[in-house]
C-alpha cells in the first residue's frame, strides 16, 4: 500500500514513486467508465550513420506517419547543428526538432564565449543531459555525427538520455533490418562512394521491412572541409504507369437471361422540415 502524497509535501530525493498511485486510480476509474487509458504512438523511422575514412555519411528516410497515415512524403530528419555537427532524428516529429534547435543555439553560444569550433562530444553530453531530465517524456532518439580536432565522431542518445558510441549505428522503427545490412558489410576506412551505398541499401533495407518508413533516402556527408546534404539521394517508391486501358466495349461480357420487374407507386407522402 503506498503511503499518501499531499501535494503541499515537498518531493523526495532519487527516484519518485508516487505517481503509481495516480495511474492505478486512473486506470480503475477508466475501465468503470467504459473509458480506454491512452496507448503510445507509434511513430515511424530508420536512420543510420557510418564513420568512413574522411568523416562521417549520415542516412535517413523521408517519410513522416501520423499512426497510420502518411503525414509527409518528403519529410527532411537530417537536421543542422554546426557547420561541422549534423544529426538525424527518429521519434516524435516535433520533439526531435526541438531539441536539435535548441541544441544548435546552445553550440552556436557555446563556441561564441570559448572562441573555438564546437566538439561532437560537446554536442553529445549537451543532448543527452537535456533528454534525462526529462525522463523519456522528450521522444526523440538521435544520431550525432561530426568532425573536429580529433577526427569523426558518431554517437547516438536514445530518449532517456542514454548514449553509445560505435562506428556504425541505426536507430528508428526500421533499425533492426538497416543494422542487419551494416553489420554485415560494414569495414573500416571505406571509401566514399562505398560508404554512401552502405548508408543508402542500409535505409532502402529499413523501407522495406518497416510501414513507417519510406519515400527515398537523404544522406549527409561531413568531412573536415565542410558537410553537404544530398536530399533526395534516392527514389524508393514512385507512381506506377499504366500501360494499357482498363474500360472494355459494350457487350464484352454476354449477358445470360434478363427480367424485367415493374414496380407501381401506391401512396406518396411529403413531410416538412422544421428550419426554426
Amino acid at each position: 500500500m503506498l503511503p499518501r502524497i499531499s501535494k503541499f509535501q515537498p518531493p523526495q530525493r532519487g527516484f519518485n514513486f508516487e505517481n503509481c498511485l495516480r495511474n492505478n486510480t486512473l486506470e480503475a476509474q477508466a475501465s468503470t467508465n467504459a473509458l480506454k487509458p491512452p496507448k503510445a504512438r507509434k511513430t515511424g523511422t530508420t536512420i543510420a550513420g557510418i564513420i568512413y575514412q574522411d568523416g562521417v555519411i549520415l542516412g535517413a528516410d523521408r517519410r513522416a506517419t501520423d499512426d497510420m497515415v502518411v503525414a509527409d512524403k518528403n519529410c527532411a530528419k537530417i537536421h543542422y547543428i554546426t557547420d561541422n555537427i549534423y544529426c538525424c532524428g527518429a521519434g516524435v516529429a516535433a520533439d526531435a526538432e526541438y531539441v536539435t534547435q535548441l541544441l544548435s543555439s546552445n553550440l552556436a553560444m557555446h563556441s561564441m564565449s570559448t572562441g573555438r569550433q564546437a566538439r561532437v562530444c560537446t554536442a553529445n553530453r549537451m543532448l543527452k543531459q537535456l533528454l534525462y531530465r526529462y525522463q523519456g517524456h522528450i521522444g526523440a532518439s538521435i544520431i550525432i555525427g561530426g568532425t573536429d580536432l580529433h577526427g569523426p565522431h558518431l554517437y547516438s542518445v536514445f530518449p532517456h538520455g542514454s548514449t553509445d558510441t560505435t562506428p556504425f549505428m541505426a536507430l528508428g522503427s526500421g533499425a533492426s533490418a538497416a543494422i542487419a545490412v551494416l553489420e554485415d558489410r560494414f569495414k573500416p576506412n571505406m571509401g566514399l562512394e562505398e560508404g554512401k551505398q552502405l548508408v543508402t541499401d542500409a535505409i532502402t533495407a529499413g523501407i522495406i521491412g518497416d510501414l513507417g518508413s519510406g519515400s527515398g533516402v537523404d544522406l549527409c556527408v561531413i568531412t573536415r572541409r565542410g558537410a553537404e546534404v544530398l536530399r533526395g539521394y534516392t527514389q524508393t517508391e514512385t507512381r506506377g504507369k499504366r500501360y494499357a486501358s482498363y474500360r472494355y466495349p459494350l457487350g464484352t461480357t454476354a449477358v445470360l437471361h434478363e427480367s424485367v420487374t415493374k414496380f407501381e407507386l401506391v401512396e406518396e407522402t411529403v413531410q416538412l422540415m422544421d428550419t426554426e
